[in-house]
């Protein structure tokens, strides 16, 4: 048998072996990525999730160029989901019902995952695919409230901007424990729900003219989703 027979053998039968490996570490990424954004934020540097996810820092920037597409990748189911909850809201007969809803569910999953809040609320311009989700998530949120005040629930001086005000108000809670944020967050929810309501509405100032992105707790550190080391080999 020639040595070049031998040769494409022996790759035939190690391919396999490296998909299934490159496979296994991206899925191993994009777990503790997961993981360590609920519970820090999105500010952990990727040589951190690299060393807790057992690789190598080239390892991780083969797979995921920059940070802005771990996180993307990292939070798309998610994100489907939110649009998903903005979809069954549209079609609730109750548009305010389907508001309260929809404020309670997203301020719970800003409380249980830091990670997911922060990344709903950063634009991705190089990551088309959430980019789109994120647009049609505000694009819904905005025609609920429209729909809302029409039946005349919802006080008519709410702005789909004043989302932007309750994550912020909601990100700042910081309790002792998970449970503790979570029932911190219900009572504020219903607090603000109760005030949303046009049979108790008082005139308020002009809306807040605060981006979407900007709706992070107030100690939060700017992160740098595009950086990539230099020295990182592909």
């Amino acid at each position: 048998m020639s040595s070049t027979s031998l040769k494409v053998r022996a790759v035939s039968t190690t391919s396999p072996r490296l998909r299934t490996d490159a496979a296994a570490n991206r899925t191993k990424i994009l777990d503790t990525a997961r993981e360590v954004f609920a519970a820090e934020g999105l500010g952990v540097p990727m040589s951190e999730i690299a060393r807790r996810a057992g690789l190598g820092v080239a390892t991780l920037y083969r797979r995921f160029p920059t940070k802005e597409d771990l996180v993307a990748e990292a939070f798309a189911e998610q994100m489907g989901e939110c649009v998903g909850l903005l979809d069954t809201a549209l079609a609730d007969p109750d548009p305010w019902h389907a508001f309260c809803k929809v404020i309670a569910q997203v301020c719970a999953m800003q409380a249980r995952d830091r990670g997911f809040s922060r990344a709903f609320v950063t634009a991705f311009p190089h990551v088309a695919e959430f980019r789109v989700l994120r647009e049609k998530a505000e694009r819904g949120f905005a025609e609920l409230v429209d729909r809302a005040q029409a039946t005349g629930a919802l006080r008519r001086d709410f702005d789909p901007a004043d989302l932007a005000l309750i994550l912020l108000a909601n990100g700042g809670i910081r309790a002792s424990t998970p449970e503790a944020t979570m029932d911190a967050s219900r009572r504020l929810v219903a607090y603000l729900l109760q005030a949303f309501r046009a049979d108790s509405a008082t005139p308020l100032p002009r809306p807040a003219t605060i981006p979407l992105d900007a709706a992070l707790p107030l100690s939060a550190s700017p992160v740098n989703l595009r950086t990539r080391p230099a020295n990182c080999g592909a």
